[in-house]
């Protein structure tokens, strides 16, 4: 569910310090001068009562939007022009194969905007806080100047307030043109999708809602398009949007200095201010503002309730009986913040009543909600909305999909059901499905408490740790549940082991009290950083407290997805055991009188899935680097190629589970009732993706290199190559027939090898380099064309020979046309 930088992924706009030195603007003071009061004469504009007449429908809130006769305005105070508002774009009503995510997906990055006036019209501004500056600084005026605030959108003064303290401007045509800003398609689904315009005769404002700090806005837009993603036919797409304009905290929160070595969600910015001989960047961490309502008991280290606690409503929509497990997924953080000093810091609550709050919307901004969404989507999401300047999530609606049981369903019964007989069944017990639900919600509240996924946590625990019934009962999968360590697939059925879950761990604890600490007497992000640093240090030898970014999966072989242990190769060993014992016993598994197999084909289909992922993990150690974030006082180096004697047993492992025919897999009981073909295709596939990940010209760079700086006292990519060859090919040296799976998997052996001879891999900006560990290479002049031409001569010599020596004419079709094949790739090269 790499560590992540908002504002270069996905939110791209940065935060800024408490303390006054932010790139700014002073409303109400700007906000008075922009309306001069001969500008304000209402001769000059039509009548208040004119425009919001008697049949007018208003609504109060953070500004008052007036609805006349189909036609909305916006009553805009003097004393919020200037200010900065934060504009949320979410798609709430999708069309089927729009995109991944459905409704109350976020349509792009969170944007700032400002109204100001000039005469007769209001505009709308776009504001960044990439750059900033003290404004007390000369050099401010420089950011600003190389800053220049671009206009979104203009809009004519429609009228003035009776007391002259407001303007009104009709807001129609902004929310049913084709504006970037509030746009529901990116530049590639409109190619996509070949839309051709937007059609603004058939968008429309559906609702305006105003509440104190935010505004609501749900509108329609309609899009003329040759290939809509459903209802071909009609030509024509149309999609439901939900913009928030919220406006930002007057009393910014001092922002808390990111650390590569702890997770968290964080913005960056450049300061130009500081005392610097060079453009600084620097990056804070997204949290929610704690502040202790006794701050002389929290300075004795007595546990103390936040003055505003973290508060989670569910969605009137959620079904009854799956609402104490989405409450206890939300509080089981609470253990989490006392690390961090609090107490009651993070509550649950039902939807109220209307008689209880008349006012409670799931789209107030003062409400953070669990959102059920009824989409055959399998996922859940946990996102979140900040202040740019500072990093503080405002509030954070939690997309939570109804079809994300069937997800949990298949991982369960997959990845335990050779050793727990309560995950034999398509239809789980509700104590056990609500269980699974507690898990996901406590991993996506993690997200919206400002914690990116920690691939790298579960290997802390030994394999065999995880194969002890009161180890698992005491520590769950791994130490922090912002992992994907789903479930205990390493267990044995003579094991014992009874608990298979995650859990919020000793690591959650640990990054919550990292993020979360209130320092009363601190002055400034630096001063807390003194603290915090030592912190990190006294733990940097405990695996606990390993962060494994997300992105360093591409190197760190430590840093993986749906892996547990210590030990890739060892922990994959005991998950193919259990998979083989649980393919014989589908049939019984998944019956269900008078029904289709329908549910056996998609179980069936996930077990292989799963023995793909076992190969991915394996695969990772070859090539691999260790990724240690460290400072200076830290002992040791940041990379650390893996062991050549760990690269070699993965690659021994590769050999002889993803290459050799998988045997197991091919079950006759199970492929006779689920499909008339597929199995040759289906193996074919899966071992050629392996393939594929395994001769990426990154990872052979990765090989080279380590053998230049190592003097060759590494698993080299000779080696490697050599291994891989004797594998794929080891009929061809043992002199044996060849099967239909085995000749597919040779041939896609060839197509591989004929793209790292023939093609160049792509490149990416530095800022996507560093994020997803991305190793450069140019395939042209490094050594990897020799050595796949060698490889190539060597097979083709070798093919030869065996030629001479087998009589099976299948394998000797094959072999024929695998010399033509070389022939061919080695021509086209030359």
């Amino acid at each position: 569910m790499n560590r992540k930088k908002i504002n270069f992924l996905t939110l791209c706009f940065c935060v800024f310090l408490a303390s006054c030195s932010v790139f700014n603007r002073s409303s109400s003071k700007k906000g008075a001068e922009s309306a001069a009061p001969e500008e304000k004469k209402k001769g000059e504009f039509t009548a208040y009562d004119e425009v919001v007449t008697d049949k007018a429908e208003s609504d109060s809130g953070l500004f008052v939007v007036h609805k006349v006769d189909g036609n909305y305005y916006f009553e805009l105070p003097d004393t919020l022009l200037e200010r900065e508002i934060l504009l949320v774009s979410r798609i709430s009503g999708v069309t089927p194969n729009l995109s991944f995510g459905g409704a109350g997906m976020k349509a792009r990055s969170q944007q700032v905007i400002r109204f100001e006036r000039k005469e007769k019209k209001i505009y709308m501004r776009h504001v960044s806080y990439t750059d900033v500056a003290d404004m007390d600084k000369p050099i401010y005026q420089s950011v600003k100047n190389n800053n220049f605030e671009p206009v979104i959108q203009s809009f004519a003064i429609e009228t003035i307030s009776e007391d002259s303290s407001a303007v009104l401007i009709k807001v129609n045509d902004f929310f049913t043109s084709d504006i970037p800003i509030i746009s529901a398609l990116n530049d590639s689904q409109r190619k996509k999708f070949k839309v051709k315009r937007l059609d603004g005769g058939r968008s429309f404002i559906q609702h305006i809602h105003s509440y104190p700090r935010n505004l609501e806005i749900r509108h329609v837009l309609t899009y003329d398009a040759d290939a809509p993603p459903a209802d071909t036919e009609a030509g024509t797409l149309s999609l439901e949007m939900n913009q928030s304009m919220i406006l930002l905290p007057d009393n910014p929160m001092r922002p808390r200095l990111a650390d590569d070595r702890v997770g968290y969600f964080s913005i960056e910015q450049y300061d130009y201010g500081l005392d610097k001989q060079k453009a600084f960047q620097r990056e804070y961490i997204t949290r929610w503002k704690l502040v202790p309502k006794d701050e002389e008991a929290y300075a004795r280290g007595e546990l103390v309730e936040p003055v505003e606690p973290i508060v989670y409503y569910l969605d009137p929509a959620t079904p009854m009986e799956w609402r104490p497990y989405l409450k206890k997924g939300i509080e089981d953080w609470q253990k989490a913040f006392e690390a961090a000093g609090f107490k009651n810091a993070i509550i649950a609550k039902d939807p109220p009543s209307k008689e209880e709050d008349p006012e409670f919307s799931p789209e107030d901004v003062r409400y953070s909600v669990i959102r059920y969404i009824t989409t055959p989507i399998q996922n859940a999401q946990g996102p979140h909305v900040h202040d740019p300047r500072t990093g503080q999530i405002l509030e954070s609606d939690i997309l939570w999909y109804h079809n994300v049981m069937n997800l949990l369903r298949n991982w369960y019964l997959i990845q335990t059901a050779a050793s727990n007989p309560e995950a034999r069944k398509v239809e789980f017990e509700q104590e056990l499905m609500g269980e699974l639900i507690r898990f996901v919600a406590a991993h996506e509240v993690g997200h919206t408490l400002g914690l990116p996924h920690n691939w790298g946590s579960s290997h802390a625990y030994p394999v065999d740790s995880l194969r002890s019934p009161s180890f698992t009962a005491k520590y769950g999968t791994a130490p922090s549940i912002m992992d994907y360590a789903r479930f205990n697939y390493i267990a044995q059925p003579e094991d014992g082991v009874t608990d298979f879950f995650p859990q919020v761990g000793e690591y959650d604890d640990w990054s919550i009290k990292w993020g979360y600490t209130y320092f009363p007497d601190s002055d400034s992000p630096e001063d807390d950083k003194e603290v915090l640093d030592e912190w990190v240090k006294e733990r940097a030898d405990d695996p606990a407290y390993f962060y494994g970014r997300q992105s360093g999966a591409k190197i760190d072989p430590r840093s993986q997805n749906e892996d547990l242990g210590d030990d890739a190769v060892k922990a994959s060993g005991y998950g193919l055991a259990n998979l083989k014992r649980i393919v014989p016993e589908l049939l019984e598994w998944t019956y269900r009188e008078d029904e289709t197999f329908d549910e056996l084909k998609e179980i069936y289909e996930q077990v292989i899935v799963q023995w793909y992922r076992y190969m991915g993990h394996v695969t990772k150690n070859v090539g691999g680097v260790y990724e240690n974030h460290k400072t200076y006082g830290q002992e040791g180096t940041v990379y650390e190629v893996v062991a050549k004697e760990d690269q070699k047993r993965a690659m021994d492992f590769l050999v002889e589970h993803a290459f050799e025919t998988p045997e197991w897999m091919i079950d006759q009981e199970i492929l006779n009732r689920i499909e008339h073909a597929g199995a040759l295709d289906r193996v074919r596939k899966f071992q050629e993706n392996v393939l594929k990940d395994l001769l990426a010209p990154q990872r052979l760079a990765r090989q080279l290199e380590a053998e230049a700086l190592s003097g060759g006292n590494t698993y080299t990519a000779l080696e490697m190559m050599d291994d891989l060859r004797e594998g794929i090919w080891s009929e061809v040296y043992r002199r044996r027939n060849i099967d239909p799976y085995r000749r597919n998997l040779q041939r896609a052996y060839l197509e591989r090898m004929a793209y790292m001879l023939n093609n160049e891999i792509g490149s990416m900006s530095s800022g996507f380099k560093a994020y997803f560990g991305w190793t450069d290479v140019d395939v042209s002049q490094s050594d990897i064309r020799a050595i796949v031409r060698e490889e190539l001569n060597m097979l083709q010599e070798d093919i030869g020979k065996a030629l001479r020596r087998n009589n099976n004419r299948e394998t000797r079709v094959h072999l024929d046309d695998v010399l033509y094949r070389i022939e061919k790739i080695l021509d086209k090269e030359d």
